[in-house]
C-alpha cells in the first residue's frame, strides 16, 4: 500500500524545496522510496495478468527519479514534487505505449498510452489511425475505456492537419494529436485504499487494447 506518509512528504516538500531540507528529511523519504518501488513490483505483477510483455520488468527500472533537471529550466527547484512510474516493455526510458502511475497531492492520476513519440513512431500511429481507423474508434468509444478515461488527451495537438492528411480527414482531430494518452485523475483517499493495486489495475486493463494498437503501429 501507499501510506498517508508519502502524500505528507510530498506537500511538505512542495513547500520546502531544498536540498538542506531533503538532506534532513531523506530518512522519511528512503521509507518513502522503497514502499513506492514495492508497490510499483506488486502492479507490475497485477498489469501481467493481462499484459504479459511487462511481466520481466523490475520496478527500478520503471520508477522516475525524484531530482529534478534543472539544466534548461527556469525554476531550479532541485526536487520534483510527485513520484511516478512508468511500465511499458522497455521500461521507463522507452516510447513503447505503456502505463503510468503518478502520485502527489492534489493531482493522482493514471495514464496509459505513448506520449510525444519521436518524429518516425508518431508518423506509423497517424498512419495506423488512419488504415484502421474504424478499430481505433471502436477502441476509444468502448464503454468500459470511457468509464476509465472519457477520452483521449487534448493536451498535445497540433492545430493545422499534420503533413499529408486532408483537413476534412473523418479522423482528424485523432491524427493532430502529438501525443495518445489516455488520463484518468484518482483522489488522495483512493490512492490510500487497500484496493488501489487492484483499481489501478482494472483501469490499466480498458487500456490495454490502446497500448496494443500504438505498439502493433510502431513494430
Amino acid at each position: 500500500m501507499i501510506t498517508p506518509a508519502t502524500l505528507e512528504f510530498l506537500s511538505k516538500l512542495k513547500n520546502n524545496n531544498s536540498k538542506e531540507w531533503f538532506d534532513k528529511n531523506r530518512p522519511t523519504y528512503e521509507l518513502i522510496k522503497v514502499e513506492f518501488k514495492n508497490f510499483v513490483q506488486d502492479l507490475i505483477v497485477a498489469i501481467s495478468k493481462f499484459d504479459s510483455s511487462v511481466k520481466h520488468l523490475e520496478a527500478k527500472n520503471c520508477v522516475f527519479r525524484i531530482n529534478r533537471d534543472v539544466r534548461f529550466s527556469n525554476d531550479k527547484s532541485p526536487y520534483k514534487t510527485n513520484i511516478g512510474a512508468y511500465m511499458s516493455p522497455e521500461g521507463k526510458k522507452s516510447f513503447s505505449a505503456g502505463y503510468y502511475i503518478h502520485i502527489q497531492p492534489n493531482n493522482c492520476f493514471l495514464a496509459s498510452g505513448m506520449w510525444m513519440p519521436p518524429a518516425p513512431q508518431l508518423i506509423a500511429v497517424r498512419q495506423e489511425i488512419d488504415y484502421n481507423a474504424d478499430e481505433f474508434r471502436k477502441i476509444v468509444s468502448c464503454q468500459k475505456f470511457i468509464s476509465h478515461f472519457k477520452t483521449l488527451s487534448q493536451e498535445d495537438k497540433v492545430k493545422t492537419s499534420p503533413k499529408g492528411y486532408d483537413k476534412a480527414h473523418p479522423e482528424i482531430e485523432f491524427l493532430k494529436l502529438k501525443s495518445f494518452i489516455a488520463i484518468k485523475s484518482i483522489k488522495d483517499k483512493e490512492v490510500l485504499s487497500k484496493t488501489f493495486i487492484k483499481n489501478c489495475a482494472e483501469s490499466f486493463e480498458e487500456a490495454y487494447p490502446l497500448n496494443q494498437f500504438l505498439r502493433r503501429a510502431c513494430d
